[in-house]
């Protein structure tokens, strides 16, 4: 939606989004593969959900994948009107990248990935990734990298919660090179 400039979902082609984007997906995908250490059969997973070929692009698909943080309108039909597309599609990137991130570095994690290395191919995939979700500079790795660390990382660092000591040593290890390869300033 970002792309079309428009925020109407009769001018949204994910085929059209993806044709001037094979290079940067190609990128990205090889990213995952590599700091999450999955094989071909993983990958193909990605492929069979169809999210990567035309497809549909619904308001109900939109709140969904926004987490249905703008709430439901009523009638149902304003969810199509653009300033409530708008307001999903930016809730809906910054829940997404979050989210991202966390699956790579649980992943990394469970693949036993080096920390150091793996958080320089992380904020790498989640560059391209901020960048495909939004080329204005809306959406950034280093934005991601701090909502992740509200949003995601105190649930697991917390004294109650039911992580092992080692996966929340893991997880305080790529929080600490994440921050140095994202935001050293911070």
């Amino acid at each position: 939606m970002n792309f079309t400039g428009t925020w109407k979902l009769a001018d949204v082609s994910v085929d059209g989004f993806l044709a001037g984007r094979r290079q940067e997906m190609g990128r990205l995908m090889d990213g995952i593969q590599e700091v999450c250490r999955f094989g071909a059969p993983g990958m193909a997973i990605a492929d069979e959900l169809g999210y990567l070929r035309e497809h549909e692009v619904t308001p109900e698909f939109l709140l969904l994948w926004s987490a249905g943080l703008t709430g439901v309108p009523e009638p149902l039909e304003e969810l199509a009107e653009p300033r409530v597309v708008r307001r999903m599609c930016r809730m809906g990137a910054d829940l997404q990248l979050t989210q991202f991130l966390q699956a790579l570095i649980t992943a990394a994690i469970c693949a036993e990935v080096e920390e150091r290395a793996a958080a320089v191919h992380i904020a790498e995939i989640l560059g391209i990734a901020s960048e495909l979700v939004d080329p204005s500079g809306r959406n950034s790795p280093e934005s991601a990298f701090r909502m992740w660390r509200v949003a995601q990382l105190p649930g697991i660092l917390h004294p109650y919660s039911e992580a092992p000591e080692s996966g929340r040593a893991a997880f305080r290890a790529y929080d600490l090179e994440l921050e140095r390869a994202l935001a050293p300033d911070i």
